[in-house]
């Protein structure tokens, strides 16, 4: 027996629709049963040829030649082996799976499917399959024992609604960013294990499960109180998908939590721009503050994504500013290391008059990391309020007149309004996520490019001709058209 084998746990097997109950390896891991077997991972599977030489059959796949992997439309070389029967399917939404292909001690083929790369690593994968081939050996249909050993253990913790709810998020919580894991699981922590955790969850009704619910809505959380009807409503279904429950009493919660009307963000009428943007000329408090909200204006960035922003991210020359997916985290400032929202590469088009601007700033904070530092430590940002700050200071009530985020519902309208921009680049500027999961695998950052660039120098041009008099984003788009109208005389 190897050092890996005599480390791992002694019960359990290989089944991939629990990989919450799998660790080994310092990383969730299915347990080895028995002495590995086969051709090591690390290794080059060989085959003697007729004349007595050994032939190469598999080359060990690599990290970089998973990473650069992607999916073929013709279909061929979809399928990446690294030998044993592992190999990486790419699929056509841009997702790589780690599949093994094995024979079942009964002759029949079937297939472990392990996971999705990266989550589930090259090394991981790989000790995985040697662990099935393990169980195979002894003559154990991996699927099998691994079933088998998921009832096991299931009732050896009660099958309480706490313990399948951790088992269920450590498995939904592979498609989501690590703090958003943590901070769903704390929620269910504090929130939903206090009222029906310690419950066996076949013991459990629909007036169980809605009693938590009702707690957090008197408390006008509606929010709130939506995502943990979600949460419950995963928890029993994967109780049911996996045999625990016969029926699941969650459906049953669909619509008890009746939802709050939208409120949206205060975005001023467009009317009023010459006026709005008069005051920010005419701000007097701190100059880096008036500079950002002159720029949020002309970016229309999320908050976090324009006072966390670092001059490294910006290129003047090439007037082009790349936000990062995440950013590396500054000790003691919390959220530090967010990027975008949707945390993909998005690329901010820069027109003249931001360029200006930016030169403006980096007169004042060239010399440090960040583009906006706080006013007494230049390592840590600007507050998450300052730009809503300084919009009250300018007259303003940020709740039903105009708020930071405010920009952004300005900018769009108003792109939207000229007719002169294709609806996808406008939502590409926006950073907007797409819903679509298969266009979603196609989406890059560059996406429309240059539409944008002549789009974000439009908006700031469009913001210019307002400074004097109001114009719509329509006429000020088509003057042509403008040219056009006979204005109204009345009779005499």
């Amino acid at each position: 027996m190897n050092e890996n084998t005599a480390k791992s746990p002694p019960s359990a097997g290989f089944f991939v629709s629990d990989l919450s109950l799998m660790h080994t390896h310092g990383a969730i891991q299915p347990p080895v049963l028995g002495v590995r077997l086969g051709v090591r991972s690390d290794s080059i599977n060989f085959v003697p040829l007729k004349d007595g030489t050994m032939a190469r059959t598999t080359l060990p796949l690599t990290d970089s030649k998973c990473e650069a992997a992607r999916y073929s439309p013709s279909g061929k070389g979809n399928k990446l082996g690294d030998g044993g029967g592992l190999f990486l399917l790419l699929k056509p939404t841009g997702s790589k799976s780690w599949r093994m292909k094995y024979t079942k001690p009964n002759g029949k083929e079937d297939l472990l499917v392990f996971g999705d790369y990266p989550a589930v690593t090259l090394k991981q994968a790989r000790l995985w399959r040697e662990d099935a081939r393990a169980v195979l050996a002894q003559g154990i249909d991996p699927k099998e024992h691994e079933r088998e050993a998921v009832i096991r253990q299931q009732q050896a913790r009660g099958n309480t609604f706490e313990a399948v709810a951790r088992e269920w998020h450590m498995i939904v919580m592979r498609k989501w960013s690590q703090d958003y894991a943590a901070r769903y699981l704390k929620r269910m922590e504090a929130l939903l294990f206090p009222e029906i955790g310690h419950k066996p969850i076949a013991s459990l009704k629909t007036r169980d499960l809605i009693l938590p619910i009702r707690k957090i809505e008197k408390k006008g959380t509606t929010d709130l109180a939506t995502r943990m009807n979600q949460a419950i409503a995963g928890v029993m279904r994967y109780a049911t998908q996996e045999g625990l429950i016969d029926s699941n009493p969650a459906h049953d919660l669909a619509g008890s939590v009746v939802a709050k009307k939208a409120v949206h963000r205060a975005a001023l009428p467009l009317n009023r721009l010459p006026e709005f943007l008069a005051r920010i000329d005419g701000y007097q408090g701190r100059a880096l503050t008036r500079l950002a909200v002159k720029l949020t204006a002309l970016v229309f960035v999320r908050s976090s994504e324009l006072r966390l922003a670092r001059w490294d991210e910006v290129d003047l020359k090439r007037a082009l500013w790349t936000i990062p997916g995440e950013r590396v985290p500054i000790e003691g400032v919390k959220h530090s290391g967010r990027g975008t929202k949707m945390r993909t590469e998005h690329l901010v088009p820069l027109s003249r008059q931001a360029v200006a601007v930016l030169e403006e700033i980096w007169a004042l904070s060239g010399s440090v990391d960040l583009i906006f530092p706080g006013d007494h430590n230049h390592w840590r940002p600007i507050s998450e309020n300052t730009v809503n700050s300084a919009l009250r200071r300018m007259g303003y009530d940020t709740k039903t007149e105009v708020c930071g985020h405010g920009f952004r519902t300005m900018a769009c309208g108003s792109l939207v309004q000229s007719k002169l921009w294709q609806e996808d680049a406008v939502e590409r500027q926006m950073s907007h996520q797409e819903r679509n999961s298969v266009r979603l695998a196609y989406t890059h950052a560059a996406d429309f490019l240059q539409e944008r660039r002549l789009m974000m120098q439009w908006w700031a041009d469009y913001l210019d001709a307002n400074r004097q008099e109001h114009v719509s984003p329509y006429d000020y788009a088509h003057p042509e058209e403008v040219a056009k109208v006979v204005p109204f005389k009345k009779p005499a």
